[in-house]
């Protein structure tokens, strides 16, 4: 029971509900079904790139470009429509596959010439994003049909349509992760790389699924975005990593890697998102916005690491 209480996600979710529970005084909106469901869709393309994202550091890495996936994925699909004159259907699965395409090839200069997640994705997050503004040549695509709208303003039962995706993708990631040898093998890889080699778990090949598995999240992030916001830019995903990574971080998962779990993650992307919207419904700036969420983010950080000392000393 108490090492529950001690858990980076119950803290997490202690903060969350007194962070709302002050807000909610401010404004009667936040807490209502309208606001929380758009806010559901709103956090919908930050959600699907944290569940890879969340394998990612596990195992130690990390994966900056996936802001300039969305991106990139974004301006193939307009462009590969208006420019190329496919059905609109065949530029949905091409950028799809660029996306994937573009995953794959952090995967496999990270897993085959040993370069650093790090500077690897950092170096793709300027090459995607480069592409993608060559592509465009700063012009945005518009006129999409009203069918490709449903993905991204579109309900299913009262709910939108992408929040059903995020579940069915948070249900899949956490039995992945919690429940499958493929998920053990991750945190092995992050506990201890060298020694999972000599157990006999296919490192390299895990990698190399896990930095492709995010290109392609990524690419259904950019998908949704543009059916959400109806046009295409090359800016789209700008910081977006930042999101995804403090989301992650938040949750719980080790930047070191060998820790963490999905409901982690998800609770740190609703604990960030109803904070921003909570703030922004109570009149507060823009900048004073940042820095109240930086604080609770710092704060929490704070909480969780005296605690882990606390127990970790009395152990």
């Amino acid at each position: 029971m108490m090492r529950l209480l001690f858990r980076q996600e119950t803290v997490l979710t202690i903060i969350m509900i007194i962070a709302v529970l002050v807000l909610s005084t401010q404004t009667d909106k936040l807490l209502t079904g309208d606001n929380l469901l758009n806010q559901g869709r709103l956090l919908a393309e930050v959600a699907l790139v944290a569940m890879p994202m969340t394998f990612i550091i596990i195992t130690g890495g990390i994966d900056l470009s996936v802001g300039s996936i969305l991106g990139l994925t974004a301006i193939v699909l307009g462009y590969s429509w208006k420019n190329l004159g496919l059905p609109l259907e065949v530029a949905i699965i091409v950028a799809l596959a660029v996306g994937t395409l573009a995953g794959f090839v952090n995967g496999f200069f990270i897993v085959r010439l040993g370069v650093p997640p790090l500077i690897m994705t950092l170096s793709t997050l300027a090459l995607y994003r480069g592409l993608a503004e060559g592509i465009s040549q700063a012009r945005s695509v518009r006129g999409y049909p009203d069918w490709f709208f449903q993905l991204g303003q579109g309900e299913v039962l009262g709910v939108p349509s992408q929040v059903w995706i995020v579940v069915i993708s948070i249900i899949f990631s956490g039995v992945v992760l919690a429940r499958t040898t493929f998920g053990r093998s991750l945190y092995a890889i992050g506990n201890n790389e060298l020694g999972a080699r000599f157990s006999g778990i296919p490192v390299n090949r895990i990698k190399l699924l896990i930095y492709t598995f995010s290109g392609f999240m990524a690419g259904v992030a950019g998908y949704i975005y543009v059916s959400r916001v109806t046009t295409t830019r090359s800016d789209f995903g700008t910081g977006l990593e930042l999101d995804v990574i403090a989301a992650v971080v938040l949750g719980g998962t080790s930047i070191f890697g060998g820790s963490g779990t999905i409901f982690g993650t998800v609770i740190g992307l609703i604990t960030i998102q109803l904070l921003k919207n909570g703030l922004s419904l109570a009149n507060v700036k823009g900048d004073a916005t940042i820095v109240i969420v930086g604080i609770v983010l710092i704060l929490s950080i704070m909480i969780n690491n005296f605690i882990q000392r606390r127990t970790g000393a009395s152990a």
